[in-house]
């Protein structure tokens, strides 16, 4: 007898560095039918399908060191702690197998999606994302990408920011900046029209949604309720102060003058493919080319 899938629903956010999906995460772990872990970034089908290190033994014990097992016991509350040791032990388990990532979702209380988000989703090659619709009855994908001079400089300026080496950011020339934007780890996270063929060539049209970061801050509001109908739940009236807030952000720092120039090409390119693909970026986008 064929085994049944290892999840019922799944929602799974596969946003861009840099492109509003932390800011999504905030938001959308206030609703009632969507169930987050302890950690927003599992990155499971990265590390099956890219470095195993990612969430070696080594790793996920930092990862409970640091963050999983802290609490204040002035205000916890013994049920959560106990929910929250419950749920190290089964991050910190063997193997890492998909039986392994289902067990990160047990503590769900009726809440319909299990919900994991992760920038390095977005770099997913085909058969994974094939893999991840095998293991699931109703899947769902969210996409987000952002105006790509606006993004990179961002991720540039992120990356430097939280490896400690902002001091380059004052001394760098043109050419620090091509080599370093060359750079695989950054390059690919902007090649949206990359991301968007891998995610067609495998899943159903109703499984996947492609947005744009300004298109969602322009109207947000709209945007979640537009989500929450792609997700099948209800629309949920989310608290002003939260849609508001700023979460993740990079440093302040001026863009070079020569760094919209340099980038140019490839940022046509990517607004080009994704217009071939029928998708329709921001006007803002074409705008910001001319900086």
């Amino acid at each position: 007898m064929e085994e049944p899938p290892l999840f019922d629903n799944l929602f799974l956010g596969a946003g861009a560095m840099k492109a509003g999906t932390t800011w999504l995460y905030a938001v959308l772990e206030r609703h009632p039918d969507l169930f987050f872990t302890l950690e927003k970034e599992i990155h499971y089908f990265s590390h099956c399908y890219g470095s195993r290190q990612m969430l070696s033994a080594r790793k996920r014990l930092e990862n409970a060191r640091n963050r999983y097992l802290q609490f204040n016991p002035e205000v916890a509350q013994p049920n959560a702690v106990r929910n929250r040791l419950h749920w190290t032990a089964n991050y910190l388990d063997t193997p890492v197998d998909d039986l392994w990532y289902r067990n990160l979702f047990l503590f769900r209380n009726g809440q319909k999606y299990p919900c994991d988000f992760s920038n390095l989703y977005c770099l997913l090659p085909q058969d994974a994302w094939q893999r991840v619709l095998n293991i699931t009855t109703n899947l769902r994908v969210l996409y987000t990408m952002r105006d790509p001079l606006k993004r990179l400089w961002s991720h540039v300026k992120f990356h430097l920011q939280i490896t400690g080496q902002t001091d380059l950011l004052n001394t760098w020339g043109p050419e620090d900046y091509r080599r370093f934007i060359k750079l695989a780890h950054i390059r690919e996270n902007g090649e949206y029209g990359e991301a968007v063929r891998r995610m067609r060539a495998a899943l159903p049209p109703e499984c996947v949604k492609f947005c744009f970061f300004e298109d969602i801050h322009a109207d947000q509001r709209g945007f979640l309720a537009g989500l929450e109908d792609f997700l099948g739940i209800a629309h949920f009236d989310y608290p002003q102060d939260l849609l508001a807030r700023r979460v993740n952000e990079s440093i302040v720092h001026p863009m070079p003058d020569f760094f919209p120039e340099m980038v140019a090409e490839d940022t046509t390119r990517i607004i080009a493919e994704l217009t071939d693909l029928g998708l329709t970026p921001p006007a803002s986008w074409q705008n910001s080319q001319q900086h």
